[in-house]
Order: C-alpha cells, then sequence, then structure tokens
C-alpha cells in the first residue's frame, strides 16, 4: 500500500468489519428471513387468488421445478400475442424461487456473498410492490399492476381485503428488506477491498498500483473471486488520492454500529395469542380440504367407471351379490423428498386416506374461531399449545404432499377420453401451502418474540403486565 496510515486504516476496517458481522449475524439475518417470509406470504395470497381467478394459466410443471440456487426469473418485454402465458410462467417460476428462498435457502454470513445478495435484491425488486402501477417502465409490474386490478373485481370483501393486506405487506417489507440488504453489500464490498488490499496492493508502491496491475494479479491472489473494477477504482481512490482520508472515514462511518438505549418500559406481549393465530390459520384450510376432497372424489370415480374387462365385471357382480365390503381401491403415487432430493413412491389405500381426510376435516373445523377446540387449547400453556401447532403444520404439509401426488396420478393414469373429466386441484394447493406459510410465520413470531423478551431481562427490563 502507499504511505504511512495506511495499516492503521485496515486495522480500523477490519474492527469495524468484524462489528458488522457480529451484529448481521445476531439480529439483522434473523430479522431478514422473517420480513422474507412475510413477503412470500404475501405474494402467495395474491398468486393464488390470481389463479382462482383465471387471470393466470397455471403452470403444469411447477411442482417439478428443481431449484439448485437463486436465479431471478425474466424481466424482458413480452409477446403481447402470449403475455398471458409469459407472465404465468414468470410468476410461477418467482413464486417457486421465493419458496426456495425461504424454506430452503441457506442463511449465514459466511455463505452469502455479493452476488446473492444482489440475486436476493433481485428478487425482491422484481416487482415493484411500492410503485404498482400500469404505466410502470418495469414489464412485469406493468403486467401485475393490470391483474391485480382485474383480481379486485367482482369480488367478496374478504377477498378484497386480502388483496390490500397482501399489497401492503409486499410494499412495507420490500422497504425494510432493501434497507437490510444495503447494509449487508456494505459489509462485503468493503470486505472484498479489505482482502485486496491485504493480499495484492499492501506487496505494491504506489507507482505500481492501478486496475490493469491488480487485475493482472487477482486470480491467483484471490481464486475464485469474481474480479469488480468498480470497487477496485473505489479502493484505489481510497488509498491513493488527495480525497482518500475523507473516503476512508466515510467508509468507517458507513460501517459505525449506532447503538440503541433500551426502552425501561414495554408492553407485556400475549404468546398465547400469537400461538393461537397460527392455529386458527390451520383449522381455516378445512373448506380449502372440503372443496379438494369432493374433487378427488370425482376422479376417483372417473377411473373407476373406465372400460373393465369382463372378469373384472363378473368379480364386481359376485361381490354385489354377497353384500361383500367394497374392495380397497389402492394408488401408488410418487413425489419429490424434498429433503433427500429424490422422488419416493407410495402406496394410498384410499378409502382409509379419505377417512383419514374426513377426521382431519372435521378437527380443523373445530379449530375455527368460534370451534370448540381452539377455546381448549387456549386453557393449555404455551409449550403444549406449541407442540399441537408444530403437529398440526407437518400433518397439514403431510397432506399438501398427497394430496399433489393424487392429483398428479388422477391426471396421469385417466384414459385419453377421460382426461377432460378429471378436476384439477392446483389453486386448492396453493390455497393450503399459503396457509402452511403463514401459520409457519405465527409460529417464528412467537419464537422471535420469547427471545426479544429474554433479552429484555438480561438487560434488566421488565415488560409490563
Amino acid at each position: 500500500m502507499a504511505e504511512t496510515g495506511d495499516s492503521n486504516y485496515s486495522n480500523l476496517l477490519l474492527e469495524a468489519l468484524l462489528a458488522r458481522k457480529d451484529w448481521l449475524e445476531q439480529s439483522d439475518l434473523a430479522r431478514l428471513k422473517e420480513e422474507l417470509r412475510i413477503f412470500q406470504g404475501a405474494f402467495a395470497a395474491l398468486y393464488n387468488i390470481f389463479l382462482k381467478k383465471k387471470l393466470l394459466h397455471e403452470d403444469p410443471y411447477k411442482q417439478e421445478a428443481r431449484i439448485g440456487d437463486l436465479e431471478v426469473p425474466e424481466t424482458g418485454p413480452f409477446n403481447e400475442a402470449k403475455r398471458v402465458e409469459q407472465i404465468s410462467l414468470r410468476l410461477s417460476n418467482y413464486d417457486n424461487q421465493l419458496d426456495f428462498l425461504v424454506n430452503f435457502y441457506q442463511f449465514g454470513i459466511d455463505f452469502f456473498n455479493l452476488e446473492r445478495v444482489r440475486r436476493i435484491l433481485g428478487l425482491v425488486r422484481y416487482i415493484d410492490w411500492v410503485h404498482l402501477t400500469p404505466d410502470s417502465q418495469s414489464h412485469n409490474t406493468r403486467v401485475v399492476a393490470e391483474i391485480t386490478a382485474q383480481s379486485k373485481v367482482g369480488v367478496d370483501q374478504i377477498t378484497l381485503s386480502i388483496i390490500g393486506e397482501s399489497l401492503t405487506k409486499l410494499s412495507k417489507t420490500t422497504g425494510t428488506v432493501m434497507g437490510i440488504l444495503r447494509d449487508m453489500i456494505t459489509y462485503y464490498k468493503e470486505t472484498y477491498k479489505l482482502n485486496i488490499r491485504n493480499a495484492i496492493t499492501q506487496n505494491m508502491s504506489a507507482g505500481e498500483v492501478s486496475v490493469v496491475n491488480i487485475k493482472r494479479k487477482f486470480a491467483s491472489a484471490l481464486p475464485g473471486t469474481p474480479f469488480y473494477q468498480e470497487f477496485v477504482d473505489e479502493l484505489i481512490k481510497e488509498d491513493y488520492s488527495k480525497d482518500g482520508p475523507a473516503m476512508q472515514e466515510a467508509v468507517l462511518k458507513s460501517l459505525k454500529l449506532v447503538e440503541e438505549k433500551p426502552k425501561a418500559v414495554k408492553p407485556a406481549v400475549d404468546f398465547k395469542a400469537t400461538l393461537l393465530e397460527g392455529v386458527q390459520v390451520i383449522g381455516g384450510s378445512a373448506n380449502t380440504l372440503t372443496e379438494i376432497v369432493g374433487k378427488i372424489d370425482e376422479n376417483g370415480t372417473v377411473l373407476a367407471n373406465r372400460k373393465k374387462s369382463f372378469w373384472e365385471k363378473v368379480r364386481l357382480i359376485i361381490r354385489q351379490m354377497m353384500h361383500s365390503e367394497p374392495e380397497d381401491v389402492i394408488y401408488e403415487v410418487q413425489y419429490m423428498d424434498a429433503t433427500k432430493g429424490m422422488p419416493v413412491k407410495e402406496k394410498i389405500n384410499y378409502r382409509q386416506f379419505r377417512a383419514d381426510m374426513d377426521k382431519k376435516i372435521r378437527i380443523f373445523t373445530n379449530l375455527g374461531g368460534q370451534g370448540t377446540a381452539l377455546s381448549k387449547l387456549g386453557s393449555m400453556s404455551e409449550e403444549q399449545i406449541t407442540s399441537y401447532l408444530d403437529r398440526s403444520i407437518r400433518e397439514l404439509q403431510s397432506l399438501h404432499r398427497t394430496l399433489g401426488a393424487l392429483d398428479e396420478f388422477f391426471k396421469s393414469s385417466s384414459a385419453k377420453e377421460d382426461r377432460e373429466k378429471i378436476k384439477g386441484i392446483k389453486p386448492e394447493l396453493s390455497t393450503i401451502k399459503n396457509s402452511i406459510v403463514r401459520a409457519n410465520q405465527f409460529r417464528y413470531e412467537y419464537n422471535a418474540q420469547k427471545e426479544e423478551e429474554e433479552q429484555l431481562k438480561r438487560l434488566g427490563v421488565s415488560p409490563t403486565v
């Protein structure tokens, strides 16, 4: 590096970056993940309404999509003749990317880097939710604004409320997430420049330092690291120009943590209420499950009524004459195991599955606002309610997986002439998935509230009762 003082700046910069890293790990990453969960849940609710109102086409390959890493979907102009098909595919991909980000992506300072943070930023800004207008310069924003306006026509007050609430959450969380990501970009950018200082420029004289010379040594000094010329230009100006000291001071100031004094009193939080709201969300899936069983029963009838062989007809007549119980119907389905990353086959006894479904629907119905089960849960301990909510979420996730596999089974197993009779359940599955996401949000909110309470206790602050 250049003159005396540069090493002192590097030491101060390293100290600031280590403090910023601790802050990001202990505070901002958890907040980022929670805000992204809210963002994803709000979009999922809107996306499901768009599908139900037939404003978008269902993507037949949506459930089969495999994501290895985050990728921002297409943002270019549309072929106007195929605009609906193209926006349907883009939003299907967008929904999958957000789901992958929230439920499967690794959140860690050492895992993230400039490129990964920029991809998250690209997903958050993929549609301009803050300025969602039909005259937007963004092709996607413009079309989604038009679809959103159409989705409000002729809907009930509840749906209208969901649309409004979702748009508010998307706009609000966009600002919060972008603020966190900007801080993270600052951290990674300054870490990147410090690495260059330590690996390359500290061994060069001031006269040798240039973009060309740094780039020549870059690959061997920092293997596997992308070369960002704009950051190298900044480094050279900070360390070797007359404005360097002021620029260095600005960098240190941008990394400095602002200490917030804890408030003396914080209102007590009703933790049970948060958990019970999550339980109610699960209970709200009962109506959707009822719609689903009606459709899959009809699909089962279509398969059962397909042309039977002579011996199948004879066997059926004999069983009817002997008043025998109906034969078990076994469907062999296949689904993707997300934890193993491979397809799994499963045999489903449909009679038993339907009996279990009816039982589960009755239980979920009682979890509604006026349900008897909910009032009983209210008298239990937080630990018991948490355990019940966790179990209910897992059960609904299992149902979602099995129902999705059955949906694919009915479509693939029906005869060509019967396929138009098969009723798809993709919109209903999207609703169930949204319920799972929202219930999880209440669970995470509860955990965050409990953690905050513990931190306040350690600081000697007691919430009001």
